[in-house]
């Protein structure tokens, strides 16, 4: 008997499932979709978008200009002429880098007299062994360095232009100043010379930060009463002139307060008092020429290190008003055998000058710079301080001369 194994063949495979669209009509479909594309294409090419009897639009008169219009157009023709581009560099003088050029800056400026002084910020030309000044005609002048107050960001350079090409600043006051007026601006931001900003005085009395050496001490000083304005004032504005309404100088530009560095509606400006006083002092010295009493103080990091508030004599010139009227100078005492701490005993602190607090080095040269040599002043002195002998006196001194 034979075995005859079963076999079961596999399925037949399911039939094809069809598209719900017919392969015929999607063709169809894509032939005619790509007919009507093209033919719209080429009745958009063909139609018809020129008109030859095209004509220029008519133009509708100004009219008269608002009298605001018109008094910022003359006030800006009048004063532009003044405002000068100042550009800066440092040329190496060493052997290595002969000619290099470096720190190459920009900024504003303006004419101060028809004799070719040119008025500044210092940080403008600070870092700089060259200077030029570019007219309101475009014409370039080689500028001489004539003095610089870095205290109070001021700068006067000189340049050889004639007279006719010189427009000289109409000077104002600051006295008298109230927040809300209008004010102009004309600069150079960012190298766009003869650029006029608008705006109002935003605040009054501002005090920003400047430093400088003075006997041989760098003190951080402050330059107060400045003007706080919204007008744009971006870089390049710094030296410019700010004007009222009436086109007279009453500010110079100089700094912008933006965490980007960028205008940020409130800028600053150097009241024209201060610019007043402190100009001529530099056209005639170089530099500020400010009363002394013939002392050298300590720098205010170290009479704070101290616990000391005022300013702390370090040393006195001998035969100076300071060392006719009795101060005393900071002494050092060596520790017995020369070992050990020395012992510092402190100067005369000065705390008081005609009723006005001495805090600090600024307060001090700010008081001196009030007054002209031979004015007498009491001054509020602490002796001894930090000692058992501690005590406070009242010492009357007349202001000399700056030693130079």
């Amino acid at each position: 008997m034979s075995f005859v194994p079963r076999f079961t063949p596999p399925p037949s495979p399911p039939p094809p499932v069809r598209s719900g669209v017919p392969w015929g009509w999607l063709l169809i479909f894509v032939f005619v979709a790509g007919y009507l594309v093209a033919n719209s294409v080429n009745r958009w090419r063909a139609a018809s978008v020129h008109n030859l009897q095209a004509t220029p639009q008519p133009v509708v008169p100004r009219g008269d200009l608002a009298e605001d219009e018109q008094s910022t157009i003359e006030l800006f023709r009048n004063n532009s002429p003044a405002v000068v581009y100042i550009t800066t560099a440092h040329i190496s003088n060493q052997l290595r880098t002969l000619g290099e050029t470096t720190n190459q800056g920009s900024g504003a400026g303006f004419i101060w007299t028809e004799e070719g002084y040119v008025v500044t910020n210092d940080h403008v030309i600070a870092g700089s062994n060259v200077a030029q000044v570019t007219l309101v005609d475009q014409s370039v002048w080689p500028a001489e360095l004539v003095g610089r107050a870095p205290g109070k960001d001021l700068a006067v350079l000189k340049i050889a232009a004639p007279a006719d090409r010189l427009h000289r600043i109409l000077v104002g006051s600051s006295e008298d100043l109230l927040v809300g007026q209008k004010v102009y601006a004309i600069g150079n931001p960012f190298g766009l010379d003869q650029t006029l900003t608008t705006g109002v005085i935003s605040a009054l009395d501002r005090r920003i930060a400047a430093s400088e050496m003075s006997a041989n001490v760098v003190a951080k000083r402050t330059i107060d009463g400045v003007i706080q304005t919204d007008a744009a004032i971006n870089p390049g504005n710094s030296g410019g002139p700010l004007l009222d309404s009436h086109g007279r100088l009453i500010g110079v530009n100089t700094a912008i307060y933006s965490p980007s560095g960028a205008y940020a509606g409130v800028g600053f400006a150097i009241p024209v008092d201060t610019v007043n006083r402190i100009v001529p002092q530099l056209i005639r010295h170089g530099r500020i020429i400010r009363p002394d009493i013939g002392i050298l103080p300590f720098r205010d990091q170290w009479t704070r290190q101290w616990g000391l508030v005022g300013v702390l004599v370090r040393d006195i010139e001998v035969k100076s008003t300071a060392d006719l009227a009795g101060l005393l100078p900071t002494r050092v005492i060596d520790a017995p055998g020369g070992r050990g701490y020395a012992q510092v005993l402190f100067g005369d602190l000065i705390v008081e000058a005609d009723d006005s607090p001495i805090k600090d080095l600024n307060d001090w040269f700010t008081f001196l710079e009030k007054h002209q040599t031979g004015d007498r002043v009491t001054l509020k002195v602490i002796r001894a301080a930090r000692t058992p002998e501690q005590e406070q006196l009242a010492i009357e001194i007349e202001l000399e001369g700056p030693s130079d």
